[in-house]
């Protein structure tokens, strides 16, 4: 049964307000933070969902744009892909809704290891280039990967604190990937990020 309600008029979906009620505290979250590459199928709740997404890249200053993982320039460049049984989705931060771009599951698109396509979510942090008109071109690669690899620990220290699995990933084939999502000359995968409750060690 599908927890992703979809409004078929706009091809989106408005998440609940995000609500973090972490039961540990940093320092315990930083001792059990790992990587986990066995998923069991269960989907994730919308409400889970939510508090991920904007712990990983979600706006905390409004009034301003600032979000909860720094960017170089503050070019936020990168955007969160989630893809999910039901399709695969760009968060908005600023409405704090996913976007709908295709009703299919992608999942085994979103990386070469057997587990991405039974894990029930897959993030993928995609740079969009055109963000970063300050950039020297040698640096853009760069800089786009320290940005997403902030986002990815957010989720990571989340994960650790809720509970749940994840591992953040390089193992990509990029061009597939991109062809499935249907991203611009301008966009870039660069890293991928699989969630879930964890399957056996």
């Amino acid at each position: 049964m599908s927890t992703i309600p979809l409004n078929l008029q706009t091809d989106a979906v408005e998440l609940p307000a995000p609500s973090l009620s972490p039961s540990i505290a940093l320092e315990q979250a930083l001792k059990k933070r790992r990587s986990w590459r066995s998923f069991l199928p269960d989907p994730l709740s919308l409400k889970l969902l939510s508090a991920m997404l904007w712990a990983g890249f979600g706006m905390n200053r409004p009034e301003t744009g600032g979000r909860t993982a720094p960017s170089a320039h503050n070019w936020q460049e990168i955007d969160v892909y989630a893809v999910l049984p039901e399709g695969a989705f760009r968060y908005e931060p600023r409405g704090h809704r996913l976007a709908l771009v295709k009703a299919e599951d992608l999942r085994k698109d979103t990386g070469t290891q057997d587990f991405v396509a039974t894990a029930p979510l897959n993030l993928v942090y995609v740079a969009n280039f055109s963000r970063m008109p300050d950039a020297r071109p040698a640096e853009r690669e760069f800089l786009a990967g320290a940005d997403a690899g902030c986002i990815a620990q957010n989720v990571y220290l989340f994960c650790a604190c809720v509970g749940l699995a994840t591992v953040v990933r390089g193992l990509i084939d990029r061009q597939r990937l991109s062809a499935a999502l249907g991203l611009g000359p301008t966009e870039r995968v660069a890293l991928a990020q699989s969630v879930g409750r964890a399957g056996a060690a």
